[in-house]
């Protein structure tokens, strides 16, 4: 069966809504069509790379040799960099990769953002002290605050605006890109379920103590 959208600004509801899949003989085992895994890989790349094997394969839920192997076999399409720490990082030829200390503008990811999930090493994001609270024990990705490129925060739209929450001490030049973020997106929200997060509420009493505001669109 495969799980299909139901219409509505959001496309899935609360309600899940099922269709038969095709007919044909049942899948057996996990096959990985190699084709298909080097479409995937490139992807993958376009969207996260640099990238390791580990990486891909994480993101993919496939072994790291049939990885490998596809990386081997799109040949010139990829390109082999060296990461910090000596790990092998794969891209495609021309990807735009800015200089190490090109800013970040403050950003509101969403649930479940791939941004936060496409890497093994996951503290390239998320800073290993906050991890437990964005990840939660169910597999929850809270939606977050994203500043200078890592995780500094949560947030959830609330009657009035966006409430964002910071782990830590943010610069005023921070809270005034959020704003304009949460300016953008309650435009985007005008119309639609604004507190579409708001089972996911009950995640918000057991944060810690932060700096909480409340940014109006």
């Amino acid at each position: 069966m495969f799980h299909v959208p139901t219409g509505g600004p959001w496309s899935f509801g609360p309600r899940a809504s099922f269709t038969a899949a095709r007919t044909g003989p049942p899948l057996r085992g996990r096959v990985t069509v190699p084709e298909s895994l080097r479409q995937l890989v490139l992807r993958h790349l376009r969207a996260f790379g640099p990238a390791s094997v580990a990486d891909v394969a994480q993101f993919a839920m496939v072994p790291r040799q049939p990885v490998r192997q596809a990386l081997h076999a799109l040949a010139d399409a990829v390109e082999q960099l060296t990461g910090p720490d000596g790990t092998v990082l794969y891209d495609v030829p021309g990807a735009p990769r800015p200089p190490a200390d090109t800013p970040a503008p403050p950003r509101l990811m969403a649930m479940w953002d791939s941004v936060l999930l496409a890497h093994a090493d996951r503290s390239r994001v998320i800073p290993p002290e906050y991890r437990r609270l964005v990840i939660r024990v169910n597999g929850d990705v809270l939606p977050t605050l994203l500043v200078d490129g890592r995780v500094a925060g949560v947030w959830r739209a609330v009657d009035g605006g966006i409430e964002a929450t910071a782990f830590h001490e943010l610069p005023p030049a921070a809270w005034d890109g959020l704003a304009a973020e949460a300016a953008s997106l309650t435009r985007l929200l005008s119309g639609r379920d604004s507190e579409v997060y708001r089972r996911y509420h009950h995640w918000w009493p057991k944060l810690p103590d932060g700096q909480v505001r409340l940014l109006k669109g």
